[in-house]
């Protein structure tokens, strides 16, 4: 078995894209299942047969063997799952958030603070007076325990609520 010319070997976005080639795929399914050369992907003209095999064959999807055959790539996704990226640690409220809602509140009061007034300062525009129902359906959108985070943002001073609890607003800067 020998391998392409390719360049830097397997990357992602040439795998996906062959991926998304309708004609690719089937033919790639085929190559999977074992299916000889002579009768891939046949149904299709020439042409686009020719460009589905040149598409997997640059990707690295697929090999030619010695016999001038076509088999899947063996190695091709563990290559590509080595070229992923460390995680970025992550700075500021985004430690705190995953998938734009908190997985988890900050033990440090001042980064708890910070958290709470970022998501005041993304739910509630200044000088917007909010009912309750209206301030749930807002921090809906980054927890699920909506009422212990509009208890901390009350706690800590990022929403103010009148003493009757009709209304909810961000405080006045002073």
């Amino acid at each position: 078995m020998t391998r392409g010319t390719r360049q830097s070997g397997p990357h992602w976005r040439r795998v996906m894209a062959a991926l998304a080639n309708n004609d690719a795929r089937t033919a790639y399914a085929e190559i999977v299942l074992g299916t000889k050369l002579a009768h891939v992907a046949s149904d299709l003209s020439d042409r686009r047969r020719d460009r589905a095999i040149a598409v997997l064959l640059e990707s690295g999807l697929v090999e030619r063997t010695a016999d001038n055959e076509l088999e899947a790539s063996e190695v091709i996704f563990r290559d590509l799952l080595t070229q992923q990226p460390k995680r970025q640690a992550q700075t500021g409220v985004a430690r705190f958030m995953r998938l734009g809602r908190i997985d988890r509140y900050p033990a440090n009061q001042a980064e708890r603070r910070e958290l709470l007034t970022w998501i005041a300062n993304e739910a509630v525009r200044p000088g917007e007076d909010l009912t309750e129902r209206q301030v749930n359906e807002r921090l809906l959108s980054y927890t699920d325990d909506v009422v212990l985070l509009r208890r901390y943002m009350i706690d800590f001073g990022v929403l103010e609520r009148t003493p009757s609890g009709s209304s909810y607003s961000r405080p006045m800067k002073g």
